[in-house]
């Protein structure tokens, strides 16, 4: 494996970025070691660290989930920017996020990441190009992607993008103190099984624990799981350092089916064709407008579902997400149509809110 410091094609802020966590990784490692070590004593197993870590890097791979129809601010969707530039931008760039919307200089997500990596991205000349892409390290092969709360599609990314990744247990957001590296990946597992023993629900998973965890992560498994992980809260971040290339990086591209037939679901196909990997379809997410939960992300949802619903849906469509896409792009494009609702940026928020329902209640798309 290559030196992720000396990689290719990474900017000095990048490799400092790679460092500063490969540091705080190998500082860790001694006790993390002994956590894994007990884990590994009490599964009854006779696996070796060693083993675990090489069978997570074989068989993981970065997913990136985006939502391929939210509009950037130069009025080109996601999937037409991919089209036409064949390249996976940040935040700092797109100027949107399915999380929160902070990815300027002094913001949270600038902030949240001058402490991760170190201040090696607020280095003076530092542009916002070189920024870290978000995703999701997906493990147990989850057919939603690592991270589906930040979108309904993801990209699958080459095993080679691994080395120029970091990785965090749990989401930037909530200030997350267990890093890795590929190859310093030990306090991340040792939080990884942690929270499996703590929980009985390891990356979305509920019914583990840890025995069951390093035995499924040992096991080599098909690429092509159909079953949803549902993993909105529940994943090991990964911030991949450098640029993201379509044509170079990604290993597939996984679309959900409500964009079949649509003009994203074809723009995606082209993209896949002319880049040479496969386009695959997973099973999807739907609820009847009747049937949006109110308590999981609060009583304003159901009755905006009801609204999408009326004004967005096609004779006999359910709530997925093509249909809160296309009521998102209206609340850009016409936001007098939602004055009444205040704010763009609440209405926003709360369409994201609506797929997270979408992605915890929601069933297989029909047919």
């Amino acid at each position: 494996m290559s030196d992720p410091v000396t990689a290719p094609g990474l900017t000095p802020a990048q490799a400092a970025a790679l460092r500063h966590i490969r540091h705080l990784a190998l500082r860790d490692r001694p006790a993390a070691l002994a956590t894994i070590g007990r884990y590994l004593a009490d599964s009854g197993t006779a696996y070796r660290v060693e083993e675990v870590i090489a069978a997570m890097a074989g068989h993981g791979r970065l997913t990136v989930n985006f939502h391929p129809d939210r509009l950037l601010r130069d009025g080109r969707t996601v999937a037409e920017a991919f089209d036409q530039d064949g390249v996976y931008r940040s935040q700092f760039e797109t100027g949107i996020s399915n999380g929160g919307l902070t990815a300027y200089p002094g913001g949270d997500r600038d902030r949240w990441e001058e402490a991760m990596f170190g201040g090696a991205y607020q280095r003076p000349g530092v542009s916002p190009a070189e920024r870290p892409k978000y995703g999701g390290l997906n493990l147990l092969d989850h057919s939603d992607g690592a991270c589906p709360r930040f979108g309904s599609c993801h990209l699958r990314l080459r095993p080679e993008a691994l080395g120029r990744a970091t990785f965090s247990f749990g989401d930037t957001y909530i200030q997350p103190k267990d890093f890795g590296t590929l190859d310093a990946f030990e306090p991340v597992l040792a939080a990884l099984l942690e929270a499996t023993a703590g929980t009985g629900v390891s990356l979305g998973t509920a019914g583990m624990d840890t025995g069951l965890l390093l035995r499924t992560l040992l096991l080599r498994r098909e690429r092509e799981s159909i079953a949803a992980g549902r993993a909105l809260d529940d994943y090991i971040e990964s911030q991949i350092h450098g640029e993201l290339s379509l044509a170079r990086d990604v290993e597939a591209l996984v679309v959900d089916p409500s964009f079949l037939g649509t003009d994203t679901g074809r723009v995606l196909a082209g993209i896949a064709g002319r880049h040479g990997f496969p386009l695959h379809w997973h099973g999807g997410f739907e609820l009847p407008v009747d049937g949006v939960d109110a308590e999981f992300r609060g009583p304003v949802i159901p009755p905006l579902a009801v609204r999408v619903h009326a004004q967005f849906a096609r004779p006999g469509e359910p709530v997925h997400a093509a249909l809160i896409g296309r009521a998102a792009a209206s609340v850009v494009r016409e936001p007098e149509r939602w004055a009444d609702r205040g704010p763009v940026e609440v209405t926003l928020q709360h369409l994201k809110q609506l797929w997270h329902v979408l992605v915890r209640f929601g069933a297989p798309a029909a047919g």
